[in-house]
Protein backbone atom coordinates (compact mmCIF):
# COMPACT_ATOMS: atom_id res chain seq x y z
CA UNK A 1 0.00 0.00 0.00
CA UNK A 2 1.41 3.53 -1.05
CA UNK A 3 1.87 6.46 1.47
CA UNK A 4 -0.20 9.46 0.20
CA UNK A 5 3.37 11.03 -0.22
CA UNK A 6 3.83 8.18 -2.99
CA UNK A 7 0.23 8.51 -4.31
CA UNK A 8 0.45 12.35 -5.05
CA UNK A 9 4.04 11.76 -6.72
CA UNK A 10 6.60 12.59 -3.87
CA UNK A 11 8.63 15.67 -2.59
CA UNK A 12 7.92 17.92 -5.99
CA UNK A 13 4.38 17.53 -5.11
CA UNK A 14 4.84 19.37 -1.78
CA UNK A 15 7.39 21.83 -3.17
CA UNK A 16 4.34 22.72 -5.86
CA UNK A 17 1.68 23.22 -3.12
CA UNK A 18 3.77 24.98 -0.44
CA UNK A 19 4.99 27.53 -3.35
CA UNK A 20 1.03 27.61 -4.02
CA UNK A 21 0.42 28.20 -0.44
CA UNK A 22 3.33 31.08 -0.18
CA UNK A 23 1.98 33.08 -2.95
CA UNK A 24 -1.35 32.92 -1.28
CA UNK A 25 0.31 34.30 2.00
CA UNK A 26 2.13 37.20 0.00
CA UNK A 27 -1.16 38.70 -0.79
CA UNK A 28 -2.94 38.08 3.03
CA UNK A 29 -1.28 41.12 4.79
CA UNK A 30 -2.62 39.13 8.02
CA UNK A 31 -1.23 36.43 7.50
CA UNK A 32 1.69 37.68 5.81
CA UNK A 33 2.70 39.88 8.97
CA UNK A 34 3.57 36.45 10.78
CA UNK A 35 6.26 35.45 8.97
CA UNK A 36 9.87 36.48 8.20
CA UNK A 37 10.93 38.55 5.50
CA UNK A 38 12.37 35.72 3.91
CA UNK A 39 10.27 32.89 3.28
CA UNK A 40 13.24 30.42 1.78
CA UNK A 41 13.43 29.20 5.26
CA UNK A 42 9.77 28.64 6.39
CA UNK A 43 9.18 27.37 2.41
CA UNK A 44 11.62 24.72 2.86
CA UNK A 45 10.43 23.13 6.87
CA UNK A 46 6.72 23.50 5.33
CA UNK A 47 7.56 20.92 2.40
CA UNK A 48 9.60 18.63 4.20
CA UNK A 49 7.10 18.82 7.01
CA UNK A 50 4.01 18.22 5.05
CA UNK A 51 6.32 15.42 2.97
CA UNK A 52 6.96 13.64 5.99
CA UNK A 53 3.10 13.85 7.44
CA UNK A 54 1.75 12.15 4.57
CA UNK A 55 4.48 9.31 4.66
CA UNK A 56 7.58 10.53 2.97
CA UNK A 57 11.14 10.73 4.22
CA UNK A 58 11.86 12.06 8.00
CA UNK A 59 14.08 14.29 6.34
CA UNK A 60 11.73 17.26 8.88
CA UNK A 61 12.75 15.30 12.05
CA UNK A 62 15.86 14.09 10.70
CA UNK A 63 17.41 18.01 10.26
CA UNK A 64 14.70 19.49 13.06
CA UNK A 65 14.13 17.53 15.66
CA UNK A 66 10.17 16.68 16.55
CA UNK A 67 8.28 18.83 14.80
CA UNK A 68 6.35 20.00 17.97
CA UNK A 69 4.04 22.45 16.03
CA UNK A 70 2.44 24.07 18.87
CA UNK A 71 5.50 24.67 21.29
CA UNK A 72 7.62 26.00 17.01
CA UNK A 73 4.67 28.30 16.71
CA UNK A 74 4.02 29.50 20.32
CA UNK A 75 5.46 32.96 19.90
CA UNK A 76 2.86 33.98 17.00
CA UNK A 77 -0.11 35.20 17.94
CA UNK A 78 -2.87 32.60 16.45
CA UNK A 79 -6.16 33.81 16.66
CA UNK A 80 -9.41 32.49 14.82
CA UNK A 81 -8.63 35.09 12.12
CA UNK A 82 -5.24 33.73 11.61
CA UNK A 83 -6.05 30.60 11.59
CA UNK A 84 -8.69 30.96 8.79
CA UNK A 85 -6.56 32.93 6.86
CA UNK A 86 -3.84 30.05 7.27
CA UNK A 87 -6.43 27.54 6.21
CA UNK A 88 -8.11 29.41 3.43
CA UNK A 89 -4.50 30.27 1.60
CA UNK A 90 -3.78 26.28 2.14
CA UNK A 91 -6.53 25.27 0.64
CA UNK A 92 -6.32 27.79 -2.13
CA UNK A 93 -3.24 26.30 -2.95
CA UNK A 94 -4.85 22.50 -2.63
CA UNK A 95 -7.10 23.74 -5.16
CA UNK A 96 -4.25 24.70 -7.72
CA UNK A 97 -2.75 21.40 -7.78
CA UNK A 98 -3.79 18.25 -9.60
CA UNK A 99 -4.91 15.39 -7.03
CA UNK A 100 -7.72 13.33 -6.64
CA UNK A 101 -10.70 13.63 -4.65
CA UNK A 102 -9.82 11.31 -1.97
CA UNK A 103 -5.97 13.30 -1.29
CA UNK A 104 -7.73 16.48 -0.99
CA UNK A 105 -10.53 15.17 1.13
CA UNK A 106 -7.62 13.71 3.71
CA UNK A 107 -5.33 16.91 3.24
CA UNK A 108 -8.55 19.19 4.03
CA UNK A 109 -9.28 17.33 6.72
CA UNK A 110 -5.62 17.22 8.13
CA UNK A 111 -5.67 21.28 7.47
CA UNK A 112 -8.45 22.18 9.24
CA UNK A 113 -7.57 20.36 12.66
CA UNK A 114 -4.23 21.38 12.72
CA UNK A 115 -5.34 24.82 11.82
CA UNK A 116 -7.59 25.08 14.76
CA UNK A 117 -5.78 23.14 17.23
CA UNK A 118 -3.11 25.89 16.65
CA UNK A 119 -4.93 28.86 18.02
CA UNK A 120 -3.36 30.22 20.57
CA UNK A 121 -4.89 33.70 21.66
Amino acid sequence: MSTLYESVGGMPFFESLVERFYAEVEHNAGLRALYPSDLTASRDSLALFLAQYFGGPTTYSDVKGHPRLRMRHAHLPIDVAARDGWYDAMVSALDQVDLDSEARVVMRDYFDRSATWMINV
